[in-house]
């Protein structure tokens, strides 16, 4: 102990600290959107003071001198910017950033389902299964925690459902609006494709309207395609991927591999192959998922991807990988080439053939 600084000592303690408090930004931040913070400020229409803010809040008024402190470290994680009226410290307005302007409920690109669902006791109580789950041959925390694996408990309660399907159509919706925009050349000539856990159809809705010609078909668990409708050239079908997927030109893969280890994604990838068979050079299989890359990354990018990686390990059975990871899989699964197109920001479009 001798050889350490109390300096040195004190910062690793705030350092230790931060991470120990972590959770503080994580639920501040959930009450934030519970509260309807980023609503009220945009509904406003310029930047709100203090004063206004408070009283538009469902509170009870003994909770009011709360509000400043709670908007203080939402605004330090950068949710929100402050300015002080005629440097009044007591007068402050708020104005919502890039990353509120994304929590607004009516946003079409508003991440609050996503944030509701990975925040929900349900997905956030297996957390402190880890370190007994680390000990036992269960293949997830989830199933620790709850005695099942999260998609036979999405399967039996209807409200986890909906709530895990409205997050992934949440993300869908953003990631779609980029790859139309970006990646047209990746679906032109397609007269068919199969997307492959689709959930209720975010994706395939946006890519039938956007190529006409092409039929999309959104391939999920019987539980999750249940009822839906489809349209001219979109239509529903319920299986199971590690059977056999609907023949096509094209299968997409988007958020699907990451939930599965290695030897469970190369038999998903079989499959995709088997489905593609005998459609000839326009046959391919196009994933959407991470690719790791702690050199080119920034660190709050890599962080997020490590974050991301874990919340696999705890939820699912899978993982996000590495470029030379995923080189492997295609490999394994028997795919003779490949092309990743790094422009979904913490993402890539990986392009794979037969």
């Amino acid at each position: 102990m001798e050889s350490y600084s109390s300096s040195n000592l004190l910062k690793a303690q705030s350092h230790i600290w931060n991470h120990i408090c972590n959770f503080i930004n994580s639920m501040s931040l959930k009450c934030v959107v519970d509260l309807g913070i980023p609503d009220i400020i945009h509904n406003y229409g310029k930047p709100m003071p203090l004063s206004k803010l408070t009283s538009s809040l469902p509170i009870h008024p003994s909770k009011k001198p709360c509000i400043p402190r709670l908007m203080r470290v939402m605004t330090q994680a950068g949710f929100f910017v402050e300015h002080n009226v005629n440097d009044n410290e007591l007068e402050i307005e708020y104005m919502l950033t890039d990353e509120s302007i994304l929590l607004l409920k009516d946003h079409p690109m508003s991440v609050t389902p996503f944030l509701q669902a990975v925040l929900h006791p349900i997905l956030a109580n297996p957390w402190h299964e880890l370190s007994t789950w680390l000990k036992t041959d269960d293949p997830t925390t989830f199933e620790t925690a709850h005695g099942m694996l999260i998609w036979d408990y999405a399967a039996r309660e209807p409200a986890f459902n909906n709530l895990f399907n409205d997050a992934m159509a949440s993300d869908a919706r953003l990631v779609t609006s980029v790859v139309i925009e970006k990646c047209t050349g990746v679906f032109n000539g397609l007269e068919s494709l199969v997307d492959v856990g689709g959930g209720t159809g975010t994706m395939a809705k946006a890519l039938a309207k956007s190529f006409p010609k092409m039929e999309c078909t959104v391939f999920d668990l019987p539980h999750v395609v249940d009822g839906l409708q489809g349209s001219d050239n979109l239509n529903y079908v319920g299986g199971d991927m590690f059977k056999k997927i609907p023949p096509a030109d094209a299968i997409l893969l988007k958020w699907i591999l990451h939930d599965w280890n290695d030897e469970e994604c190369v038999e998903i990838l079989k499959k995709c192959k088997d489905a593609i068979a005998n459609k000839g050079k326009k046959a391919k299989v196009i994933i959407i998922d991470m690719v790791v890359d702690k050199e080119k990354g920034n660190g709050e990018s890599v962080e997020t991807q490590l974050f991301f990686d874990m919340l696999m390990m705890v939820l699912a059975s899978g993982k996000e990988r590495t470029k030379k990871e995923w080189i492997k899989l295609i490999s394994s699964a028997g795919f003779s080439d490949y092309k990743i197109t790094p422009i979904l920001g913490l993402r890539s479009l990986i392009e794979i053939y037969p």
